[in-house]
């Protein structure tokens, strides 16, 4: 059944093959997806389903092979239409600045500038109001618990769960309508993935749109919308409405309808073949 609610994107007979000499994979197939604002959508599916392709082509950091990805950009008379499949790699380039973010796995920070550089350079890109882009940072930092006292520190002088915190405001500095965000705890320890999580809640209920991967049900159970992949194509989705909090933790005001949640996502994942 269709959403009533408001489309960012829409993707139409999406496929993505691979090339190698005489052998061709074909890791997407046809895929037909609408992605929501405000939605915490989340991609699973076993490793090779095609999950990491899809959000590189969503994001613009690939293209398709055939299909079409359309967004829906702009809000009252500046609202717009624009289909990426199609764009040169500047164009592309362009769009991603405006419109995208992007959380990897690895937090790909330059280690030759401090934490606040890091995320200055990508605004810079957009904007060349230096001091609005610096109070922005510097809130955003703040937000996600990376005080002052650690802006002028390089990467490497910063815990693995400090990189990827900076990682994230670099992914929004930018106010971007979709934040994609690729296996964004694959390498933190339990703590740091429980901050990075936290992180990514709060964006949502601020109302980003997130387009998440993630292989752990941990991650999983952040978003309002899972949808499973397998051999390419979408086997099926699931609707869990917004996070209520952890399902273990006994303080947790919505303790029962988190653990009904969560009961739900697991049945799902079960059923999928996870």
């Amino acid at each position: 059944m269709e959403s009533t609610k408001e489309k960012i994107l829409t993707v139409n007979d999406l496929s993505k093959t691979f090339s190698n000499g005489s052998v061709q994979q074909h890791v997407l197939k046809n895929l037909n997806l609408s992605i929501y604002k405000g939605d915490f959508t989340v991609i699973m599916g076993n490793s090779g389903s095609g999950k990491s392709t899809l959000l590189y082509a969503l994001s613009g950091m690939d293209r398709p092979t055939l299909g079409t990805i359309t967004y829906y950009t702009g809000e009252g008379e500046n609202a717009q239409t624009t289909e990426i499949s199609g764009f040169n790699n500047d164009k592309l380039a362009m769009f991603r600045r405006d419109h995208v973010g992007f959380v990897f796995q690895q937090n790909y920070l330059n280690d030759s500038m401090s934490a606040l550089d890091n995320i200055m350079v990508c605004g810079l890109l957009k904007t060349t109001n230096r001091k609005e882009l610096a109070q922005r940072a510097k809130m955003l930092l703040n937000n996600v618990e990376i005080g002052e006292g650690d802006w002028n520190k390089f990467p490497t002088q910063m815990s693995g769960g400090q990189q990827q915190r900076v990682a994230v405001v670099r992914g929004v500095i930018n106010k971007p309508e979709i934040l994609y965000a690729d296996e964004p705890t694959g390498a933190l320890n339990s703590q740091n993935t429980e901050n990075v999580l936290n992180i990514m809640t709060d964006l949502n209920n601020e109302g980003q749109s997130i387009v998440m991967v993630t292989h752990t049900i941990k991650a999983a159970e952040r978003g309002n919308r899972i949808i499973y992949l397998a051999d390419g194509v979408i086997s099926d989705e699931i609707d869990l409405g917004p996070y209520v909090g952890d399902y273990k933790d006994e303080s947790n005001p919505k303790l029962a309808e988190a653990k009904e949640r969560h009961g739900r996502l697991k049945n799902f994942l079960q059923d999928m073949g996870w």
